[in-house]
């Protein structure tokens, strides 16, 4: 399989022959244990409430436990109180995340990166770190490329660090390092942009 390979004008330079690695089937089930394996990992639990243990307070029993007529009670933490402790209540203290094989998360990514590549969705430029450093000539080239209305969803995947920052003031434009695409970026964005460094650093990547 042949990909076309563009200069920043957007005219096409040569085709290059896409390496064996990138070819992979399309698992979607796959793809959905690892998304869920990395919205996981970054979840955090907010909601918390605290047991009769870890309210304030509560030290002496309200009142003696006989005579007074009313009900027995030993403390005003109970969770029959108001503003007592919570039974069973929501803790911050659960873990979400589990653990997934380093070859199946490559493999995840491989299957959908090589679906966009067969749908059209990935540009492969000879060097995008020749592109100027201000987010106005970014945009500028995102407009060419693609037009205004399709501008909205891109991955921009970059060998250095120098355009991180210019891009991060577009609307719908992420852009990364090559060796930190993951697949929650390619699911984000319908576009993806590499250069023929990043095909060469994600082919050592997926020889696993």
């Amino acid at each position: 399989m042949k990909l076309p390979v563009y200069n920043l004008k957007g005219e096409k330079v040569k085709e290059i022959e896409l390496p064996e690695v990138f070819v992979y089937k399309f698992n979607e089930p796959l793809i959905h244990q690892v998304l869920r394996w990395h919205l996981n990992k970054t979840h955090y639990s907010f909601a918390h409430t605290k047991t009769r243990a870890e309210v304030r307070g509560g030290g002496r029993k309200p009142w003696p436990q006989k005579g007074t007529g009313r009900a027995r009670h030993g403390s005003i933490r109970s969770p029959l109180w108001k503003g007592g402790g919570v039974t069973f209540g929501p803790r911050n203290e659960k873990k979400y995340e589990f653990k997934i094989p380093k070859k199946m998360r490559i493999n995840a990514l491989r299957s959908l990166l090589f679906k966009k590549i067969k749908d059209n969705e990935v540009m492969v430029f000879d060097e995008l770190n020749s592109l100027g450093k201000k987010t106005k000539e970014i945009n500028n080239f995102l407009e060419n490329i693609l037009g205004k209305k399709k501008k909205k969803s891109v991955t921009i995947a970059l060998c250095s660090r120098d355009l991180i920052k210019s891009c991060r003031n577009i609307e719908g434009v992420f852009a990364t390092e090559v060796r930190n695409l993951n697949l929650k970026d390619l699911l984000n964005h319908k576009y993806l942009f590499l250069d023929l460094c990043g095909i060469e650093i994600l082919e050592k990547r997926f020889k696993i």
